[in-house]
């Protein structure tokens, strides 16, 4: 009786969706998106988004969603045109949970819901594995927030990232250590994901070249908040630098855990500690403590700080990603409109002649669909507030 109400539903649906489709309107046959018209009339755009929405990094996964809903409610206000039609952008988020195995469910989700572009996800560990489904069904992926360089290694011509990666942020974090820190002798933890690793694999290299000595590499799980084992080895190699990769939820506790074992090493991290969260969660032990974010200071940026005006007074502080999220939106919107359609087969070349001057940075894509020429800017926690120490690579 259920497989018989389901064909029912399904042949019901499709009678309808033909019904009302344009006499020009076809689905295509590639698994890319298709269009629907609202009760307005306007054709709906779909744009899909995932991110931890539950669990440690929820506050990250809803940032990154509030920038994505931000832009769409901006781009709705104005009432766009794209091929002679009036549009209506629509969000459609999911919860992946940081793991990667949900990840791939919910780009399989995507692909049959037909989302016209994908943005997200918002780790490297559920980016990569979820970037195939959507490479295969022919649907535009925009990455805001994983920095891993494999996910636009793969070869996928639909994969796209709008900050900068981490070849780039490990360089110049590992050179900051040894130049800027003075630091001898370092000791790095990572969390075995993607992202986690890959810095620190980045960072490893670039303080060796820079002179340093790696006198420990530790390793713990992204669900783990114990670190008592790890840095009680640490201590005893008496390092002036540890380097954290890794996101806020587990930085803040190592770094008060730190404390508590009198390790007296300078805390150094990526952007996944650069949170107003791990501030709140570390309490004291954030103070001195170092770390990177992809491009210039947002109060630097032509547009940053009215864009922090816009997103704080609807969604209080800015986490991490959420400008990011937004450029993303606009790049491809504007991608839609100079392409006159919203099917991703149609406006993916308009994707790689990208001249955007976003929030960010004024965002062109290699031919991997990674930003060229993506600065890093290096802050420090001083008085409970992020500083600028050092920007690197800013056009």
């Amino acid at each position: 009786m259920k497989n018989l109400f389901a064909l029912s539903i399904l042949a019901a649906s499709v009678a309808m969706t033909a019904c009302s489709k344009k006499p020009e309107e076809t689905t295509p046959a590639t698994g890319a998106a298709a269009t629907t018209a609202s009760a307005s009339g306007a054709t709906i755009i779909k744009i899909g988004h995932a991110a931890p929405l539950t669990g440690p990094q929820a506050h990250l996964g809803k940032d990154n969603e509030n920038g994505v809903r931000l832009a769409v409610d901006e781009l709705n206000a104005k009432g766009l045109t794209i091929g002679g039609q009036k549009v209506q952008f629509e969000l459609h988020s999911e919860d992946d949970q940081a793991d990667p195995r949900i990840a791939t469910t919910v780009a399989q989700k995507f692909v049959d819901d037909k989302v016209n572009v994908m943005i997200g996800h918002l780790n490297s560990g559920t980016t990569i594995p979820a970037s195939r489904i959507y490479n295969d069904a022919g649907i535009v992926e925009i990455s805001p927030s994983a920095t891993n360089p494999k996910y636009t290694q793969q070869g996928y011509k639909g994969a796209f990232r709008v900050m900068a990666n981490d070849v780039q942020q490990g360089k110049v974090l590992g050179e900051f250590a040894v130049k800027e820190m003075a630091a001898k002798n370092i000791a790095i933890i990572d969390d075995r994901s993607a992202y986690g690793q890959g810095l620190a694999d980045e960072f490893e290299k670039a303080a060796k070249a820079a002179g340093g000595t790696i006198v420990a590499h530790e390793f713990t799980d992204d669900d783990k908040f114990d670190f008592a084992a790890q840095l009680t080895k640490i201590k005893g190699t008496s390092p002036d630098v540890l380097f954290y990769g890794g996101m806020d939820a587990q930085g803040a506790p190592m770094a008060k855990q730190m404390k508590t074992l009198g390790l007296k090493a300078q805390f150094l991290g990526g952007d996944g500690i650069h949170t107003t969260e791990f501030m709140k969660l570390a309490g004291a032990a954030a103070e001195g403590v170092t770390a990177s974010l992809p491009g210039v200071p947002l109060e630097k940026m032509p547009k940053g700080p009215d864009f922090k005006q816009k997103f704080e007074s609807k969604y209080g502080a800015i986490q991490l990603y959420a400008p990011y999220c937004y450029d993303a939106v606009m790049v491809v919107a504007e991608a839609m409109q100079r392409a006159n359609s919203a099917e991703p087969a149609k406006y993916l070349p308009e994707m790689a002649k990208t001249n955007y001057e976003g929030v960010t940075a004024n965002i062109k894509f290699d031919d991997k669909g990674d930003l060229q020429g993506g600065a890093i800017t290096v802050y420090r926690v001083v008085k409970g507030n992020w500083e600028v120490l050092k920007t690197v690579g800013a056009q």
